[in-house]
């Protein structure tokens, strides 16, 4: 299963303008990123979650969290030798490893990045790109050169993860062993597979930019479009909401 596909649905996130949905996501990062407290970053992740369970996409948002997770932990151990604030907390041959300090920044560090991360990437299942590229057009008046450049950096991501799955699948059949527990010898043969991933991915440019002269790319305007993309009473809510929620963390949860 790709994490980062559309999953049609009939929610109240479905429904939401896709320009609503865009800048809900960065406003629950930026509420997430300016908390802190570690306690209130693990209830972001939760909250996050328990939001994609009313989507239908509970067990995504859960394995989407599960991968973050290996990110966190790279910031963590990076966070945690690096910040020397507070007390000594693990001290070796007279040399202090790390502190209180490194800890909790080590921990707010990693679960941010993960409750920040997390509603970005849920925003491909509930939003085709089509549509938010129509509606930054539409409704922004952003014009359609640049909302094309920005979807289609969105629309990529899951099409290369896609490929590069399949690649990675031509391998096994081959017979390389991708289960290793070795991480330097995982490393060494991911690395290779970047490769041809590179070319197929310029070949995917070249169709692409082709396709989009034929279909007049340069005509397209915020007149173009033949769906409209009305801002309604849910999108006013739920950015009231999150502007609500941003505050309450920056008064009560900041750092």
């Amino acid at each position: 299963m790709n994490l980062l596909n559309y999953v049609p649905g009939d929610s109240f996130l479905h429904k939401l303008n896709p320009v609503t949905k865009l800048l809900a996501a960065f406003l629950y990062g930026i509420a997430a990123i300016i908390c802190g407290n570690v306690i209130a970053e693990v209830g972001f992740i939760v909250l996050m979650i328990l939001i994609s369970a009313t989507c239908g996409i509970a067990k995504r948002a859960i394995l989407l969290t599960r991968n973050l997770f290996f990110l966190g932990l790279i910031m963590f151990v990076i966070q945690l030798f690096f910040v020397r604030d507070g007390e000594p907390l693990l001290v070796i041959g007279g040399f202090v490893l790390f502190t209180t300090g490194g800890l909790k920044s080590a921990l707010l560090l990693s679960l941010r990045v993960i409750a920040a991360m997390l509603p970005l990437m849920l925003l491909f299942a509930i939003t085709q790109m089509n549509d938010l590229c129509n509606a930054l057009v539409k409704r922004l008046h952003l014009p359609y050169r640049y909302a094309f450049i920005v979807t289609t950096a969105f629309r990529f991501v899951p099409i290369f993860a896609t490929e590069f799955h399949d690649i990675q699948d031509a391998q096994k059949a081959r017979g390389v062993d991708f289960d290793t527990k070795n991480i330097f010898r995982k490393i060494g043969l991911v690395a290779p597979l970047c490769v041809p991933l590179l070319v197929s991915s310029l070949k995917k440019v070249d169709v692409s930019a082709m396709s989009a002269e034929m279909r007049g790319f340069e005509l397209r305007g915020y007149k173009s479009g033949y769906k409209e993309y009305p801002f309604g009473f849910r999108d006013l809510m739920t950015v009231v909401v999150l502007v609500l929620l941003i505050a309450v963390t920056a008064v009560f949860l900041k750092a």
